[in-house]
């Protein structure tokens, strides 16, 4: 049985990824999130035969066993797993909460890590090229690139992200497995309203320009990561960013940040 798997299934960039995938020639699409109705509701949306939910907190080691204890059982082949599941809380250091902080850490880099971890036996296939190997796309962000105040244990989070899927894209080259790192900009979805608190709603400013449309986003995503890429930033703006923090002191743009961003 030749599976996907797309962990934070249940909306925002996930979801979008699950409207491309199922349109590609998997046997089963597992979609994991902590929301069981969001999760029943897209699999009845898509049909129960193909998409099957699995109800697991990425937050929870125990609740992520379901994961393994499933693979074991099955032992399907992993075809394709998309890391999609991640927060984000605005605030300083200072001011979020020691939850929050937490919760980013364990989300974006533990819990990221650990269902590669469980699922790179599944995904060892004899007799493939690299061109028709399984993929891992993990979703980062292009605030990866730089240090960001207000923003800082998310994109340290974020950095985590790239430089372990970087590292592990040539580790697992070996089994003609492909590696995908996604940084996007800011993305049109529920993201800002759960990091601000529900203080705000849509990007601003420059930020709005540069949202990406989720839908695009994950289809763009999905055809690199099936090329092979080993790191996709979308959009022009972003890709601008990833240039500029390669050619800037770092300390000259967080004088910038600190001028710009009162807050400071």
């Amino acid at each position: 049985m030749r599976i996907a798997i797309i962990t934070g299934a249940s909306s925002g960039i996930g979801e979008s990824f699950l409207n491309v995938v199922t349109k590609e020639d998997y046997d089963r699409i597992w979609i994991v999130a902590r929301r069981a109705d969001r999760l029943e509701a897209l699999a009845g949306k898509f049909g129960k035969d193909k998409v099957i939910p699995v109800v697991a907190d990425l937050l929870d080691k125990d609740s992520i066993k379901t994961i393994s204890d499933k693979l074991e059982a099955e032992k399907p082949t992993v075809e394709l797993l998309i890391n999609c599941a991640g927060m984000g809380k605005r605030g300083t250091v200072e001011g979020n909460t020691l939850k929050d902080l937490d919760n980013m850490v364990e989300l974006n880099c533990n819990a990221l890590t650990t269902v590669t971890k469980i699922c790179l036996p599944y995904m060892i296939v004899q007799g493939r090229t690299f061109k028709t190997g399984p993929r891992i796309l993990n979703i980062s962000s292009s605030a990866a690139f730089l240090p960001q105040p207000g923003f800082s244990v998310y994109a340290a989070s974020k950095a985590y992200v790239e430089s372990f899927s970087r590292a592990l894209q040539f580790e697992v080259r070996k089994y003609n497995i492909g590696v995908t790192t996604v940084c996007p900009g800011p993305v049109k979805t529920e993201f800002l309203k759960k990091a601000t608190d529900n203080k705000a709603g849509e990007f601003t400013g420059i930020r709005a320009l540069c949202a990406a449309d989720p839908d695009k986003l994950a289809a763009a995503s999905y055809k690199a990561c099936k090329k092979g890429r080993g790191l996709y930033v979308y959009k022009v703006s972003q890709k601008a960013l990833h240039v500029a923090s390669k050619l800037i002191p770092t300390a000259w743009i967080l004088w910038v940040e600190k001028v710009t961003m009162k807050q400071f």
